[in-house]
């Protein structure tokens, strides 16, 4: 009888192990499925890049990145740091434009990042936010000279001759960073050169 309740015990456990393996393999499978999805169904648009902070341009193995997209002037004042907005953005000839920020998911056609409010300055009535997609990974030896040439094609005195944006794939509640671009080179490109 105890040999009985013995080679039970071990079918179970074998079936369990089983059953954790298939999830563990389901978890990043759904989330290449999901990512692949957004690709191919997404709306792309091009994020204009802002000049970084150069006390702390490079913290990993990404490039750090800012967008010109980061703030709405608006007159409702009441904004809780943290709290969960949607941006709606236009499509101007592929570039995103803000259009509105909302506290709550609106029923309209514009594609839409959902992030969270980073302050609300009362004195120019501006809500400031950062777009979830500030890092573009790349692989190790190449993301410091990418970060380089972001900064330096980045700078203000720059700006009217060089163009640097990301191009990110929205489809609803998901986005891909799919690459950076400096005046329409992708910087895997511009790094390789």
């Amino acid at each position: 009888m105890l040999k009985f309740y013995q080679m039970k015990s071990k079918k179970i456990i074998f079936i369990l192990f089983l059953l954790v393996a298939v999830l563990q393999l389901l978890a990043p499978t759904k989330m290449i499925y999901d990512q692949e999805n957004t690709l191919k169904n997404g709306k792309a648009l091009k994020f204009l890049t802002e000049p970084i902070d150069p006390n702390d341009p490079f913290r990993g193995k990404y490039i750090n990145l800012n967008y010109n997209i980061n703030s709405f002037k608006t007159k409702d004042t009441i904004w809780e740091r943290k709290q969960d907005i949607y941006i709606y953005l236009n499509d101007s000839l592929g570039y995103a434009t803000l259009k509105t920020v909302s506290k709550t998911k609106l029923e309209i056609d514009n594609n839409y990042v959902k992030t969270k409010v980073s302050w609300y300055n009362k004195y120019n009535n501006k809500l400031q936010f950062n777009l979830p997609f500030d890092r573009f990974y790349m692989e190790e030896s190449k993301a410091k000279p990418a970060e380089d040439l972001v900064r330096i094609n980045n700078r203000r005195d720059s700006l009217e001759t060089n163009t640097t944006f990301a191009l990110v794939y929205l489809d609803n509640d998901k986005f891909v960073l799919d690459n950076v671009f400096i005046n329409d080179v992708s910087i895997k490109d511009l790094v390789d050169k």
